[in-house]
């Protein structure tokens, strides 16, 4: 028995020198590089990456990846859903850097389904409500004017709809577009349209990923109770030149990236603008009249070295609206972003960004001989330091801290003689960490918690004010001094059970806030709305959210089916006081009141993923409702943007490989809407009686819009022609509605309904090189 034990010792000591002898003897070293796509030098988000039989590891939000391995020889590979993989063999040395330039798949073989990364990021992301935008698919709907819009293809997903016709905005369970956040490069961007919401501020040339996020928002983000929409440009193409041309009946645009310096230093450049001010100057009644719109992208991608790459990213968007002598408005957004990333090892990474953005609008116009003006601003200056730490593929997690200044002028205005201004400044700042961890093959969860600051700043007046809405004492506060500060501490928690492969159960909760309210003046977003800045008697608005999902691929992965339902309810809802509108007072305080919100439905979606005919049908049941003491009796109401009913059903098909056409059919309930009761007179002047808050519906909202692209592709050129047809039935669908005395109705008024357009036609030609 002895002699066994020792015997038995023996082994394990020469087995424990051994490999302690191979331990010292084998080098570690790294391997790191990028993944992008071959065309177009964009980097590949999630792009998989293998060395040997039990390394791997995924590329991050910049393409980049990072492992470590034991010298010798050996075969790394690079894969992507809808590209080609590639295997290299590599002698390892030393610590190596290894790009790949992916080259899109045309295998054509039947019994493979190649889906887009959006696909499977449905089924195995760990949050819920999560929709990473494919921007050459979404790209494919038909849009207004043959324009491609991002905003508008967003408008057809499940739980999210737009205002209406002629609007930018989005609004996402039960939210307003102003408890969006919509970020471009880091930057945030107000108002996100063009000419009213006709055409979107973003021009889709410029952008190379989109991620909306609607259910537990990460997080590393704040600044919305509803949504965050995360856009990201081009950063140019490091190896050769490339751009395009398009000119439509309304707008034309181009984009042109390349290296500066090959494969060191690249560039990209996209502008857009309209010309209907161009066909006004030919006729006698509106030649004096201006109605355009520009846009320009820029970023510089600068790889510094292996472990360092720079980023300069610039956008300018403007509107002008103008008739003759009596009125014109101008409104639009500058943002302008610097991010530097660092690799400091394998498994840990950061991202630095800084930021500034500023969106202003001014409306003047002249009433008998007097001049009047109004303006407004809000300035948003940030510093944004992201770490992400990723020991192995199966966890992953981010930490950082946010602090940003926000000036804000509600409104400025000036009517003959008088001036009045309100100005509010703020400082935010925010820490946060993220946890993502892939426990098994089957249970993933994901946990965060965000601690956030609000400070209002010195330097213009507070108030206290009484229940009338008068002021009944001031503040003057130094320039600088924190006045109002405020904690919120916002955990966030998700949970993914994999039942198999193809199908998935998420449940989550999530807890936000916004410190900017915007008020809105009529049913839709508008870039003249008044904003309101937290401060002493404005409190930030929080919202708790819960949901639970199921989705499932079947049918050899091409068919998807998913729902998901929500429940979320919202602290400090503000709303304008009975009688009162944006230009009542200059005290934008003097005119709220404030209260509790709740939105709550479900969302069912079955989409068909590959083959010629792709698509969707989506379907959102929802209810969305505000409590302010004040306001409708003190009763729950009905908000301005609930939307019961929305149906969007989207279809795209590839007769071959010159020829696809797509249409879309939209459906929701009407704009919930405030209608007089009854109508009375005072002292020989009409009056209307409002009985009840958004007690009344528009008409509701439908159509169908069509289009067909044709593509020919040539060896060193590339052009499209597409031919579209908005709101094919020509329905003429509610813009604005409102009541007129008429002493021939029984109840003493009449309504009158508003109409933008009818069918709209369209052509658009593109050039690619």
């Amino acid at each position: 028995m002895d002699k066994t034990n020792h015997t038995l010792r023996g082994v394990l000591t020469s087995l424990l020198m051994f490999c302690s002898f191979y331990i010292i003897a084998a080098d570690i070293y790294s391997i790191s590089g990028r993944v992008t796509d071959n065309e177009t030098g964009e980097p590949l988000i999630g792009a998989s990456i293998t060395y040997g039989q039990s390394m791997g590891t995924v590329t991050d939000t910049d393409g980049k990846y990072t492992l470590q391995a034991s010298s010798g020889d050996g075969k790394i590979a690079c894969s992507y859903i809808g590209y080609e993989s590639i295997v290299r063999n590599i002698q390892l040395s030393s610590d190596t850097i290894i790009d790949f330039s992916m080259l899109t798949s045309t295998n054509e073989l039947s019994d493979v389904v190649v889906l887009a990364k959006s696909v499977t990021d449905r089924v195995r992301s760990t949050q819920p409500g999560m929709e990473r935008i494919d921007i050459s698919e979404m790209a494919k709907t038909p849009v207004i004017f043959g324009e491609r819009d991002i905003i508008k293809s967003l408008q057809l997903l499940p739980g999210v709809s737009a205002e209406g016709d002629g609007t930018g905005g989005f609004q996402v369970r039960g939210g307003t577009p102003s408890q969006n956040l919509v970020l471009l490069d880091d930057a945030p961007i107000i108002n996100s349209g063009h000419l009213f919401g006709f055409f979107s501020t973003f021009n889709d040339e410029a952008l190379a990923s989109a991620t909306l996020y609607k259910g537990q928002i990460p997080a590393k983000f704040s600044g919305a109770t509803s949504s965050v929409f995360d856009v990201s440009t081009k950063s140019g193409n490091q190896d050769k030149y490339g751009g395009m041309f398009s000119i439509g009946l309304l707008s034309a645009k181009f984009d042109i990236a390349g290296p500066i310096i090959k494969d060191k230093l690249s560039f990209s450049a996209s502008a857009r603008r309209s010309y209907m001010d161009m066909f006004l100057k030919f006729t006698d009644q509106f030649k004096d009249n201006s109605l355009y719109f520009y846009d320009i992208n820029a970023k510089i991608n600068y790889i510094v070295n292996s472990k360092n790459r720079l980023y300069v990213s610039f956008f300018v968007g403007r509107d002008n609206l103008g008739m003759s002598d009596m009125m014109n408005m101008q409104w639009g957004n500058i943002a302008t972003t610097v991010k530097w990333y660092h690799i400091y090892n394998d498994v840990l990474s950061s991202n630095l960004s800084l930021y500034h953005s500023n969106f202003v609008n001014d409306m003047g116009m002249q009433v008998t001989s007097e001049d009047d003006n109004m303006t407004g601003h809000l300035k948003q200056t940030g510093i944004k330091y992201v770490f992400s730490w990723n020991p192995d593929e199966s966890h992953r997690a981010d930490f950082g801290f946010y602090t940003a200044l926000m000036d804000l002028k509600s409104a400025e205005w000036i009517i003959g003689p008088t001036r009045q201004r309100e100005l509010r400044r703020s400082w935010e700042s925010g820490i946060w960490i993220n946890d993502d961890w892939a426990i098994n093959e089957h249970f993933h969860i994901m946990g965060g918690l965000r601690l956030g600051m609000i400070s209002a700043l010195g330097g213009s007046p507070y108030y206290q004010i009484n229940s009338d809405g008068a002021i009944t004492d001031t503040y003057n506060p130094k320039k600088g001094h924190l006045f109002k500060t405020y904690f919120s501490l916002e955990p966030r928690l998700s949970f993914n059970y994999q039942i198999t492969d193809l199908q998935s159960v998420k449940v989550a909760y999530c807890r936000s806030s916004q410190n900017i309210h915007a008020i809105r003046s009529t049913g839709s977003s508008m870039p003249f709305d008044r904003y309101a800045m937290t401060s002493n008697i404005i409190k930030p608005q929080t919202a708790d959210q819960i949901s639970a999902g199921y989705v499932a691929l079947f049918g050899n992965s091409k068919w998807e089916v998913s729902g998901e339902a929500f429940y979320k309810s919202i602290n400090h809802i503000y709303d304008y006081k009975d009688g009162k509108s944006f230009n009542s007072e200059i005290e934008i305080e003097r005119l709220l009141l404030g209260g509790k919100g709740r939105a709550y439905g479900l969302e069912l979606t079955l989409r068909k993923n590959a083959g010629r005919f792709t698509g969707w049908v989506g379907y959102t049941l929802s209810w969305s409702q505000n409590k302010i003491a004040g306001i409708n009796n003190d009763k729950w109401y009905t908000a301005g943007n609930d939307r019961r009913h929305d149906i969007s059903v989207v279809g795209i098909y590839e007769i071959n490989k010159n020829w696809n056409i797509s249409g879309a059919w939209v459906f929701n309930t009407g704009q919930a809407l405030t209608a007089p009761s009854a109508k009375y007179e005072v002292d020989g002047i009409h009056m209307f009686h409002y009985a009840e808050r958004n007690g009344y519906r528009a008409p509701s909202y439908h159509r169908l819009d069509l289009s067909a692209t044709y593509t020919h592709i040539g060896k060193k050129l590339t052009y499209e022609w597409s031919f579209g047809i908005y709101n094919a039935y020509s329905r003429y669908n509610p813009f604005l509605i409102v009541f007129k005395s008429d002493e021939n109705a029984p109840s003493g008024f009449k309504t009158m309904k508003y109409s933008l357009f009818g069918l709209v036609p369209s052509v658009l030609y593109t050039l690619k090189f």
